[in-house]
């Protein structure tokens, strides 16, 4: 029995230090959604951030073993596990004080995992060190695992996946059996590489001018985030249910669309977004898609009229459908636009006639979202006169060209949610229009696959004219946006480079002064982190 517990309690220490010290390791996989494939692109650019603390904690570890084996006799595998666990604690407490966007969020999957994580590591202790006697040293093998502590949580998500998907299909199908139970409910699927979010909530407050309407949240658009929105807030009184569907790869939308099974459609847009994972800008096309071949033939579609990619889709649909957008050769469209640092104005022009549309919103690609709303609530029976009321009552989107009057008599622009080629030359195109001295903030964009570089390269070019003072955040991330301005002919005096996004605050204190317009343009999770 005493052999047990002197087995059993060293390695019960090095299991905690196991979990301590992969809970870093942990938040990051979190921040990926559980994918393993974006973990391990996240260990292969973050490579000194993932290895070095394990490898000190190996270190320190075996060092210990090695000086208390000359002290401790017997005791010495329990001492060194008491070591590495005050190792792994060091580790969680420096990590804990670092400061996160979005810390670690310990919901039901993050402890089953942890659960999976510990019993896996518990048994590999004991394993070893009953094999300790009599493989010479391999007792010694547990003190080399933290230098694998990035890898040790990979192989225990792999061994989750299983579960996982288990729990995950279950809740999926009582979320598509609650929704095939109400027939009357009307569904509408949102998509699009960028605007679908603003398009969503824009859509919802027109339609409350006749219906009751339930939105998925924020940026809740996977298979499981709409589960969970379905299971937990749909109630009998929604009359509509709007679903905002994003995707990563080929096939995700189709997922959505098996679950949700929309009448409806809106296609926002087709552009490089997640090339990391689409891998061409067909892909993407194809991808976002889905939505519309997933609609019934009594259905109906609404496409932006963007002269590209979009309009090619539009042409190709047998459905009912519309093009709307900024063209003149939209059906529904947006003329004599009008935008400004207070909100825009514009006419609606649809078949159906005209009227005069008033808005919060920011921005002519703001104006392009509120036009395809209005193509969709004119399907869904909606008069021009309640369309206008409804866009007046807009309210822009947290952190989507978000205006706030900043102290000191400072404006603010917060687009820190936007994280695409086209929004982003919105957001500038915005800025320009503002009075004042003009600042940008941003750390780039990220997830662009091999053109990542020269579309950052690009994003400075187009800075170069909008605003007065840029600030980067990220020294790596910074050189090819900071290579755009200088291209562009921006001053040098007026570029600075930050670490992160707290030195780019401090600095951005220092500098303002009444009337300053200040752009925060994307603001990258903590997974993106220098």
């Amino acid at each position: 029995m005493l052999a047990w517990i002197n087995r059993l309690v060293p390695a019960l220490l090095l299991t905690a230090s196991t979990v301590f010290g992969t809970l870093e390791y942990l938040h990051m996989l979190q921040l990926e959604s559980y994918q393993l494939d974006g973990y391990r692109r996240w260990i292969a650019a973050n490579k000194e951030r993932a290895y070095v603390k394990g490898f000190v904690s190996a270190i320190v570890s075996l060092l210990s073993m090695t000086a208390l084996s000359f002290f401790a006799g017997v005791w010495t595998y329990f001492l060194t596990a008491v070591v590495a666990l005050l190792c792994a604690l060091t580790c969680f407490l420096l990590y804990r004080r670092r400061p996160a966007k979005k810390k670690l969020v310990f919901t039901a999957r993050v402890k089953r995992l942890l659960a999976v994580h510990a019993a896996l590591w518990l048994a590999i202790y004991l394993l070893l060190d009953i094999a300790g006697e009599w493989v010479i040293q391999v007792r010694a093998l547990p003190f080399a695992v933290p230098a694998l502590w990035v890898w040790a949580l990979a192989l225990s998500a792999l061994l989750a996946q299983p579960m996982e998907q288990a729990i995950n299909r279950a809740y999926f199908r009582d979320a598509q059996k609650k929704l095939r139970a109400d027939e009357t409910l009307i569904r509408v699927g949102i998509t699009g590489s960028y605007g679908k979010t603003s398009t969503k909530f824009i859509l919802a407050t027109i339609l409350r001018e006749k219906y009751n309407v339930l939105a998925t949240p924020s940026s809740f658009n996977t298979p499981m985030g709409i589960t969970r929105v379905v299971r937990e807030q749909l109630k009998p009184e929604h009359q509509v249910f709007l679903a905002e569907m994003g995707a990563r790869h080929k096939g995700d939308i189709q997922e959505l669309v098996e679950l949700v099974r929309p009448k409806y459609g809106i296609l926002t847009s087709v552009g490089p977004q997640h090339l990391e994972t689409f891998g061409s800008i067909e892909n993407v096309a194809a991808t976002k898609y889905e939505l519309i071949e997933g609609l019934p033939s009594d259905g109906a579609a609404v496409f932006a009229g963007d002269g590209g990619i979009c309009e090619s889709l539009y042409a190709k649909t047998g459905i009912d459908k519309t093009l709307a957008g900024l063209s003149g050769t939209c059906a529904v469209r947006a003329e004599d636009i009008a935008v400004g640092p207070e909100g825009s104005t514009f006419t609606l022009v649809a078949p159906q006639g005209r009227v005069a549309c008033r808005t919060p919103l920011l921005g002519r690609h703001n104006i392009q979202n509120a036009v395809l709303c209005a193509a969709m609530a004119l399907k869904l029976g909606l008069s021009l006169n309640e369309i206008a009321a409804g866009l007046s009552k807009v309210e822009p989107v947290e952190h989507r060209l978000q205006l706030i009057r900043g102290a000191g008599g400072v404006t603010v622009i917060d687009d820190a949610f936007n994280a695409n080629p086209a929004g982003a030359k919105a957001a500038l195109e915005v800025l320009s229009g503002f009075p004042g001295r003009r600042i940008c903030v941003t750390p780039g964009m990220v997830e662009l696959g091999e053109e990542e570089e020269e579309l950052n390269r690009l994003f400075g070019r187009q800075m170069a004219s909008a605003c007065d003072i840029a600030i980067l955040v990220g020294k790596k991330r910074a050189r090819p946006i900071a290579e755009g301005l200088c291209e562009a002919g921006f001053s040098r005096d007026d570029l600075h480079i930050t670490a992160n996004l707290d030195e780019a605050t401090a600095l951005l204190s220092r500098t303002t002064r009444p009337g300053d317009v200040v752009l925060f343009e994307n603001d990258l999770p903590d997974n993106y982190d220098e």
